[in-house]
């Protein structure tokens, strides 16, 4: 039996993935794709049951990561990933930059953080270059992945697909990197900072899993249109819908495209930015979608039976989902 399970880090994503295979210690596969915010604030009211990554994986007693993964660069994706590393030293981690392209990153300044969202992208963009330097010291393999038709079999009977971005796109992203870097000065950073953080979501990973016939979407925060380059079957049982259900998360049309059974939504309680929108959650509810949140976003009356909970956990065996 499969574990798939999101994390109630608030506004934010960190999903952990524990399948049985005999090869791996425990007897156990173990994946965790992004962990969170790193801001004690995100967690100081846990009345819905938020918890830190780090925190959860422990009272969890998971003991070993065969894979970390980093969707994208932004601070409530990003940032929990490097407590994380502290507490359990991953044996691979997956993002999409080249591997050793941190080492070109300089320490930005936290005088650069005009606004909240600037702040959040320079607190990524250093703990980017934090996690990645201490991995490699503690002998991590750091691997770029890009969009391809190669399926990675992770383990037991589960699989992976990268289905974004593609190779063009990380050129993009890392040319808007350089723009940060090469900055002639502050205010020319700022600028390139606030365009880097504009510009992120739809840069995100976007994985399609596959284990014992149940296929699983999972877009980062990839919004409505960054699927308009995957020309491929995008059905999915289980789909983690962008951008934390903001208005933009999904349409109609790709809805149908993915046809999912179960849709999840990272929303944080009090909706934050518009997320848990109601539009969104009527129009993935008339589809015929069953809905769950890993926070509580009181959203009628799609969130009406909501409980506080620390995650949402599905368990997925012999084709069956519970």
């Amino acid at each position: 039996m499969m574990k798939l399970t999101f994390i109630n880090v608030g506004y934010g994503e960190a999903i952990l993935i524990e399948c049985p295979d005999p090869a791996f210690p425990g007897g156990t596969f173990t994946m965790l794709i992004d962990a969170g915010s790193a801001e004690a604030d995100e967690y100081a009211d846990n009345t819905t049951g938020r918890i830190p990554a780090a925190r959860f994986l422990k009272e969890r007693e998971v003991d070993h990561l065969d894979l970390m993964v980093n969707s994208h660069i932004h601070e409530d994706h990003l940032c929990g990933l490097l407590p994380v590393a502290k507490q359990i030293l991953p044996r691979r981690f997956w993002q999409s930059l080249p591997a050793d392209f941190w080492r070109q990153i300089p320490h930005l300044s936290p005088s650069l953080a005009g606004t909240s969202s600037i702040h959040k992208q320079v607190c990524a963009i250093n703990d980017y270059r934090s996690l990645c330097s201490r991995l490699e010291a503690e002998g991590t393999e750091i691997s770029s992945i890009v969009a391809s038709e190669q399926v990675f079999p992770l383990c037991q009977n589960l699989t992976l697909q990268v289905l974004a971005p593609s190779q063009m796109q990380v050129d993009q992203l890392e040319q808007m990197f350089r723009d940060v870097c090469n900055a002639p000065d502050e205010e020319a950073c700022r600028i390139a900072v606030a365009h880097l953080d504009g510009a992120m979501n739809n840069y995100s990973l976007i994985f399609l899993l596959e284990y014992d016939g149940v296929r699983i979407l999972l877009p980062g925060d990839t919004n409505r249109d960054g699927y308009d380059t995957i020309a491929g079957d995008l059905a999915a049982h289980i789909f983690k819908v962008g951008h934390h259900s903001q208005l933009d998360g999904a349409s109609p049309e790709l809805m149908d495209r993915i046809r999912p059974e179960y849709v999840v939504s990272c929303a944080s309680s009090d909706c934050r930015f518009g997320s848990a929108h109601p539009k969104i959650l009527q129009m993935m509810d008339q589809k015929g979608a069953k809905l769950f949140f890993s926070d509580c976003p009181h959203v009628p009356p799609y969130t009406d039976a909501l409980q506080p909970h620390q995650a949402v956990e599905f368990a997925i065996s012999r084709g069956s989902i519970t």
